[in-house]
């Protein structure tokens, strides 16, 4: 799976090397709206990120001249829905939303992604996890290691069904793993969001977002949880292991924020981990034009940003989104070809 996922790391490089002009609609054709919105998803809307999110918006609005306002969701459906119709012109929703939104609708395009610790697209990556709290852990030992192959019949959390790490990578690794077994053949994602008698879990949970997902199965509502690195770093630190590989182990950090706030030093292992191509800042071009477009562009993949403690914060800083030494580089739709395979996108 490693190596797989080196393989679409590279590949996805040879693809954006070969397209490097983002075909937005001409600005001739688009009336851009007074004001330039922002939707953010669930995992991004609580106040520990209001700083992140005032900066974002600060810097967009000196680039384009406009009054921005950023419109927070307690739904991944709601946000990605505002980009789409819309009601938001810009958003940061992650690959699968992105591929699925592009599907639907081509002038949705995206602009930046972070960058790896290389300050390049090599490594501009993070993580879905299949995560078990500490003590559960060797229920799914295998093959001398740790793996998915005995969560047949447990009670599992997923995020949201558009959820990149939180539903869609996990469901794509199952369906590989298992399509050889006579019994799940014929598995598909549909059927891993529904569980009871007969089906391959005993219980789906739909969360809503990853740190709702990690509180489940901390707290025993659910015996395995789909959850990415990104969204709860600040809240955690690396007590056993190494990052992201099988068998780390987390512990909630004692000055946590709501919902971990009454989790301190509760633990939990990765059991699997899935490398992910980094999430776009995308654009809704029907809605802004290129000019518009190129001016955030600039702005976003500027050294000033990069260098704003606001934007790019320490790793696991309280309301750290974007990290040092990430910074944002410029993107096109080709680049995302890689994961339109693993998740079966035309």
């Amino acid at each position: 799976m490693k190596q797989f996922f080196r393989t679409v790391v590279a590949l996805a490089m040879t693809l954006c090397g070969a397209a490097t002009v983002i075909p937005v609609a001409h600005a001739a054709s688009v009336k851009e709206p007074d004001t330039i919105t922002i939707a953010w998803l669930p995992n991004n809307s609580g106040n520990e990120e209001k700083v992140m999110r005032e900066e974002f918006g600060k810097i967009i609005s000196e680039a384009t001249g406009k009054k921005v306002e950023n419109k927070l969701t307690t739904d991944y459906i709601i946000a990605i829905k505002a980009l789409e119709n819309g009601d938001a012109q810009i958003g940061w929703f992650g690959p699968n939303e992105y591929l699925v939104s592009h599907a639907a609708n081509p002038r949705i395009l995206p602009m930046v992604v972070e960058s790896g610790d290389s300050g390049t697209l090599n490594d501009a990556l993070y993580h879905s996890r299949f995560l078990v709290k500490k003590g559960n852990e060797d229920q799914y030992k295998s093959a001398g290691g740790y793996g998915i192959d005995n969560i047949v019949g447990k009670r599992m959390s997923f995020v949201s069904s558009s959820s990149t790490s939180g539903f869609n990578m996990p469901a794509a690794v199952i369906l590989g793993q298992f399509a050889h077994q006579d019994k799940w053949k014929n598995l598909t994602k549909d059927d891993l969001a529904q569980g009871g008698e007969g089906k391959f879990f005993s219980q789906v949970l739909f969360a809503g977002s990853h740190q709702l997902s990690l509180v489940n199965v901390l707290t025993g509502k659910s015996d395995v949880s789909a959850v990415d690195d990104i969204d709860v770093a600040q809240y955690v630190e690396l007590t056993q292991g190494k990052e992201n590989e099988a068998g780390a182990v987390y512990t909630i950090r004692k000055d946590a924020d709501a919902p971990f706030n009454s989790l301190a030093g509760a633990q939990y292992v990765v059991i699997k981990p899935i490398p992910v191509l980094n999430t776009p800042v995308e654009v809704n071009s029907e809605f802004l034009s290129e000019k518009t477009i190129a001016a955030i562009t600039h702005a976003l993949t500027s050294e000033r940003v990069t260098k704003d403690s606001k934007i790019f914060a320490p790793k696991s800083a309280k309301g750290a989104v974007f990290v040092q030494p990430h910074r944002f580089l410029k993107v096109t739709d080709a680049w995302y070809d890689p994961m339109r395979k693993v998740l079966g996108i035309k």
